[in-house]
């Protein structure tokens, strides 16, 4: 009889396999083209049809506008609105502008750097699954990752895919055991995006553990302390400038964005469950937060590694305790792939003929729910 491994337990793979790791993972690479290849299609169709240009929608809309501006100029924009509003693009985390400013500062730019880290996150999202339940497995990790609603984000001028690389390698690195390229790697995320302080948590959680049981190396000592050494650099510098050791919490609070333990996402589940005249992007937000949750349950009872479970909890912590812009709550989980892990399995013991009919079916539901969010409904992806 012939078994598959849970999700916290590696498969015993033969020579042969791993001589072929190099391919597969190459196969996954291509398996994530193709997928967002055809939705970054689909959206330039449907640009050019609502007279658009596709450039402008893929690389200069939203929050790609502010990432741009930061690349062109530096810090320093303020953006005031007659409700009172006054928003700042500190709120925004350097790595990302840096990364399109090296690259040239436009639009063209900034799809390159996040077309870029999101082939680099596929490999990575790749390589946890291949590590932790085969090879199979992994490739079709990768396939969900890129059918998700919301993944046409992951080829817009957005950090998501960033920090979904940098996360991908640095749990695959704790995996491993390579503390050194964890903690960098967690120095990096914590530059990216507010949400990259959870690559931190999961490397300072396996750091906790290895100290509990005496093993207190330097390496993890080291992890311990300078994994969110990124972070909370650019969280002082902000404060610095505005001369509030708590100014960056308060460019926040004027986004709109504060962590109020989930009154808020609480109220929006509310209205859409009572039939409150919601938005559909609210609908389908609350419904993958929802499935996010039962996700999240099944990577509890699957025994899923330490630094996976720390990670992924920190998103969800922060993703339905944090107020503000609701209905892009769904794409700040993009990065916790992990929650595909128990699907991936599931998918891995079915026939091939049923986890490509399936793939095809999310990936066709993704194409349309992102023409949607660039072209129709008017809240940010």
């Amino acid at each position: 009889m012939v078994t598959t491994p849970t999700v916290g337990t590696a498969p015993a793979r033969p020579p042969e396999v791993r001589a072929g790791a190099a391919p597969t993972a190459l196969r996954a690479l291509g398996v994530f083209a193709a997928v967002r290849g055809a939705g970054v299609l689909v959206v330039a169709l449907g640009a050019w049809w609502c007279g658009r240009d596709p450039l402008r929608v893929l690389g200069g809309s939203w929050d790609s506008v502010w990432y741009l501006g930061i690349a062109s100029h530096g810090y320093g924009r303020t953006q005031m609105w007659a409700t009172g509003s006054i928003q700042s693009d500190h709120a925004f985390f350097p790595l990302y502008p840096l990364l399109v400013r090296l690259a040239g500062g436009t639009s063209l730019a900034a799809l390159a750097v996040a077309w870029a880290a999101a082939a680099l996150a596929a490999v990575g999202v790749y390589r946890v699954g291949e590590h932790l339940l085969g090879a199979r497995a992994g490739v079709l990790l990768v396939a969900l990752w890129a059918s998700l609603p919301h993944a046409v984000v992951l080829t817009l001028g957005y950090t998501e895919a960033l920090l979904t690389a940098l996360a991908a390698w640095a749990l695959y690195a704790l995996l491993r055991g390579h503390w050194r390229a964890a903690t960098g790697l967690a120095v990096l995320a914590g530059l990216t995006r507010p949400t990259g302080i959870a690559v931190a948590a999961a490397v300072t959680a396996m750091a906790v553990r290895e100290l509990l049981r005496g093993r207190g190396t330097p390496r993890v000592w080291a992890a311990a302390l300078l994994a969110p050494a990124g972070w909370a650099a650019y969280v002082l510098a902000v404060g610095a400038h505005r001369h509030d050791p708590f100014g960056y919490f308060a460019v926040q609070r004027q986004w709109g964005s504060r962590f109020d333990f989930g009154a808020g996402t609480l109220a929006s589940v509310e209205k859409v469950l009572t039939g409150g005249n919601v938005p559909f992007a609210t609908t389908v937000a609350v419904a993958v937060l929802a499935t996010a949750g039962l996700l999240a349950a099944g990577l509890v009872l699957d025994r899923t590694p330490l630094p996976l479970l720390a990670y992924t909890g920190t998103l969800l912590l922060i993703t339905f305790g944090g107020a503000g812009f609701f209905e892009s709550k769904p794409r700040f989980l993009l990065p916790a792939f992990p929650l595909l892990l128990p699907l991936a399995a599931v998918m891995a013991r079915a026939r091939p003929r049923t986890a490509v009919v399936v793939t095809a079916c999310l990936a066709g539901l993704s194409y349309g729910y992102g023409v949607y969010l660039l072209l129709v409904a008017h809240v940010p992806p």
